[in-house]
C-alpha cells in the first residue's frame, strides 16, 4: 500500500463525520473558500458544497471555474455589494422553500471585508438559518506568521480611497494598542505605506503580507521608517494582494522598559551580564530577574550576530 492510499484511508472515517452531520434544509451555508490554493478548503466545506442547491457567489466566473477544479457544477446566483439587497430577498423566497443554498465570495470568508453580511443579516431576520463553515482568512492567517506579540487585533480592512477620509481614520487609529489589520489592492499599495509612514511613528512595526498561499507569497516585517524603502526596491513587492500588519501604539509600560532595554544595552558594553542587570533594575526599577534573562538575549544575540 502507497503512502497516497494510507493517507485516502485515513480520510475515510473523517469523511463518514462529515457526511454523517445534519444539514437541515431552508438553511443558509456560509462556507470560506481557499484564499489563493485550492488546496485549502476543507472536506466539510467540499460536502456542503456538493449537497446544496444553488451557490450565491461575488462573482460567478471566479467559483464556477474553481467549482471545477473540485469537479462541481452547481446553479451559481451572482451576490455583489451592488445587488445584496435584491438578491436577498430572492434568495430568501428559495430557503423558505427548502432550499440548501451557500454563500461564498472569491476568495476566504464572506461578509469579512467581502459582500454578503446584508445577506446573512437579512436572511436571520427572515427567521432562517445561516450556519457558518469556517476556513480560511487571509487576516488570520498573516496574524499568525507575523511574530508581533498582541494578543488583541483590530480589523480594519480597506482604507478609504480619498486621502482626506483616509487620513481621518489613520488619525482616529494612532492611539490603537492593539495590532491593526489592513486590506489593500496592488494598485494603491504604495499610496497607502506612505499614507501609514505619514500617520504613525516610524519605530512601529509593519509586516507586508503578498500573495498569501500563492505562487509568489512573501512575508516581510520591518520597521515604518524602512517600510518605503522595501517596497520600492522591487517592482514585484507591488503586485498581488496584501495584508497590512501595524504594531500598535505602545502603553506607559512599554515605554518604559525600552528605556530600561536601552540602558541595558548600554551597560553590557562596559560591565559583566549580572552587573549590568543589577545597575539597570537600581536605575529604572524593573525587575532584576527580567533584565538579567533580556541581557543573555542580547548577549546571545550579539554572539550569533558576531559568529
Amino acid at each position: 500500500m502507497t503512502d497516497s492510499d494510507n493517507n485516502l484511508s485515513a480520510i475515510a472515517p473523517i469523511m463518514d463525520d462529515v457526511m454523517r452531520q445534519a444539514y437541515p434544509p431552508a438553511t443558509l451555508y456560509v462556507v470560506a473558500t481557499p484564499i489563493g490554493n485550492a488546496g485549502d478548503i476543507s472536506l466539510r466545506a467540499l460536502h456542503t458544497l456538493t449537497i446544496v442547491d444553488a451557490v450565491a457567489c461575488e462573482d460567478t466566473r471566479n467559483t464556477g471555474h474553481l467549482l471545477s477544479r473540485y469537479g462541481l457544477s452547481k446553479h451559481l446566483i451572482a451576490a455583489h455589494q451592488h445587488n445584496e439587497r435584491e438578491i436577498a430577498d430572492k434568495l430568501i423566497t428559495r430557503l423558505q422553500a427548502g432550499e440548501r443554498i451557500a454563500l461564498v465570495s472569491d476568495a476566504g470568508t464572506p461578509a469579512v471585508s467581502d459582500p454578503g453580511a446584508r445577506i446573512v443579516d437579512a436572511v436571520r431576520n427572515a427567521g432562517l438559518r445561516v450556519v457558518p463553515l469556517p476556513g480560511a482568512s487571509a487576516a488570520v492567517a498573516a496574524l499568525s506568521a507575523s511574530g508581533l506579540l498582541n494578543d488583541e487585533f483590530h480589523f480594519v480592512g480597506f482604507l478609504p480611497s480619498k486621502s482626506k477620509q483616509r487620513e481621518s481614520v489613520l488619525t482616529t487609529l494612532k492611539p490603537m494598542t492593539a495590532t491593526m489589520v489592513f486590506y489593500e489592492a496592488p494598485h494603491r499599495i504604495a499610496e497607502t505605506v506612505a499614507a501609514l509612514v505619514d500617520a504613525f511613528e516610524p519605530s512601529r512595526q509593519i509586516v507586508f503580507a503578498r500573495e498569501l498561499t500563492k505562487l509568489f507569497e512573501e512575508m516581510h516585517r520591518c520597521t515604518l521608517q524602512d517600510a518605503i524603502t522595501w517596497i520600492n526596491a522591487d517592482a514585484n513587492r507591488q503586485k498581488g494582494e496584501f495584508v497590512l500588519l501595524l504594531e500598535g501604539a505602545q502603553t506607559a509600560g512599554d515605554n518604559e522598559w525600552m528605556e530600561a532595554e536601552r540602558i541595558l544595552t548600554i551597560l553590557l558594553q562596559e560591565c559583566p551580564l549580572k552587573q549590568a542587570a543589577a545597575l539597570t533594575a537600581q536605575i529604572t526599577g524593573q525587575k532584576k530577574n527580567a533584565l538579567y534573562e533580556r541581557a543573555l538575549q542580547l548577549k546571545n544575540t550579539g554572539e550569533d550576530d558576531a559568529g
